[in-house]
């Protein structure tokens, strides 16, 4: 099975050679050829979701001209330093663990990732309702807004501004966050993850392909020391339960959707590589040749790199830090094509903030939460996860 990692990556679990053990099964339980690889093939099929269309829906992002909107930049700085903070995020949650209960430590991260998951469920969906509803519907504009102090001295912390399919989309995904919060469903779980995932993918970009190098190469050398130098992430693991992982049971054909013995893939493998295969679509729309062939090669890596991992994983019945066969495919694979084309050094020049960001703000103060419900879940997303170095203060629009 798949064990899930809180920040940011994930280690693929091996079996042992009497069955699969399940980390909340009290015995352990034999999964069926069949049943293993249903759950392997719908992991796979469900990391590929949010990687292809969050990178999609990253091109458009890039170009909005709504400010409230605009996607998170991380740049070589940020990326040099991130498998530092990941790594002391990790250390400080496993001595948590270890000093605190773990009950009421996971109560309130069920709380947390509850109010944090409608959000971004209701950013992902909100497209798509948008497009069901008819052009007569009456589309009303609102705003929340709290502020700190007064006169001169005031200061906005929360500026919402949303519109009437924004609140079905969050009536809706409240259901689902419900659901999530009384019965931890696997299905619910899902539903967050992949919103998690997708938003992760659409809004947080790399400024360009040296710093995906760099982020990427530092957190290969994070995952592999984390997994297999010490038990902090495996100990971790087992204690954190939040919506941070992709789940699919391997008894699902003996139990249904009751049933409880789960693979897992963590969303860091997912979005991670993600935002890499992002900056290379934007690369390709750069190009203007109606080509797209280094998102095709990224993403055909990805399948590999995740497939050998599984595929490792059963051969040795050892665990497998996904990002050390990842990384090598998702960067080598587009740097042998440019290679080919001679086009190499066009992509490492290519800078994704300056040409389709030109305005995007730096700011060092702590930051507010203002926008749209896109910008208010990214916002929390960040301080929740740590995903991007990077803040910002989005001044309001109207919308």
């Amino acid at each position: 099975m798949a064990e899930a990692e809180p920040v940011p990556e994930a280690a693929l679990n091996a079996t042992e050679s009497n069955g699969t053990e399940a980390l909340n099964a009290t015995a352990k339980f034999v999964a069926t050829p069949e049943g293993t690889a249903l759950a392997y093939g719908s992991l796979v099929f469900m990391a590929l979701l949010p990687i292809f269309f969050g990178a999609l829906r990253s091109v458009t992002c890039s170009k909005s001209k709504n400010s409230a909107d605009a996607p998170e930049t991380i740049t070589s700085r940020d990326a040099a330093r991130f498998p530092i903070i990941a790594s002391c995020t990790l250390f400080g949650l496993y001595l948590f663990f270890k000093v605190f209960s773990q009950e009421y430590i996971n109560l309130l991260l069920s709380v947390y990732f509850f109010a944090l998951g409608v959000l971004a469920l209701s950013h992902t969906m909100s497209p798509a309702v948008s497009r069901i509803f008819p052009v007569s519907f009456p589309n009303k504009q609102y705003q929340l807004l709290f502020t700190q102090g007064s006169g001169e001295s005031k200061e906005e912390i929360v500026n919402y501004e949303f519109d009437t399919k924004n609140l079905v989309c969050l009536l809706i995904s409240s259901v689902v966050g419900v659901w999530y919060l009384l019965k931890k469903h696997w299905i619910a779980n899902n539903l967050f993850g992949l919103a998690f995932a997708l938003n992760g993918v659409e809004l947080l970009h790399l400024n360009n392909v040296s710093t995906g190098c760099i982020l990427l190469g530092g957190l290969f050398v994070y995952d592999v020391f984390w997994v297999f130098g010490t038990n902090v992430m495996v100990t971790v693991a087992k204690s954190f339960e939040a919506p941070i992982k992709l789940v699919f049971p391997q008894d699902l054909l003996e139990k249904g959707l009751e049933a409880s013995n789960f693979a897992m893939l963590g969303l860091g493998d997912i979005v991670i590589p993600g935002i890499f295969i992002a900056l290379l679509l934007r690369f390709d729309v750069s190009l203007k040749k109606n080509s797209r062939t280094y998102f095709y090669s990224s993403f055909l890596a990805y399948i590999f790199g995740l497939g050998l991992t599984i595929f490792v994983m059963h051969t040795f019945k050892h665990a497998q830090p996904a990002l050390l066969y990842l990384v090598p495919a998702c960067v080598g694979f587009p740097v042998i094509v440019a290679l080919l084309k001679g086009e190499l050094t066009e992509m490492f020049s290519y800078e994704s903030s300056e040409e389709v960001l030109p305005a995007s703000p730096r700011i060092t103060s702590f930051p507010t939460v203002s926008g749209s419900p896109a910008s208010l879940a990214t916002s929390m997303e960040t301080m929740a996860t740590g995903s991007s170095p990077r803040h910002r203060h989005v001044q309001p629009t109207s919308t």
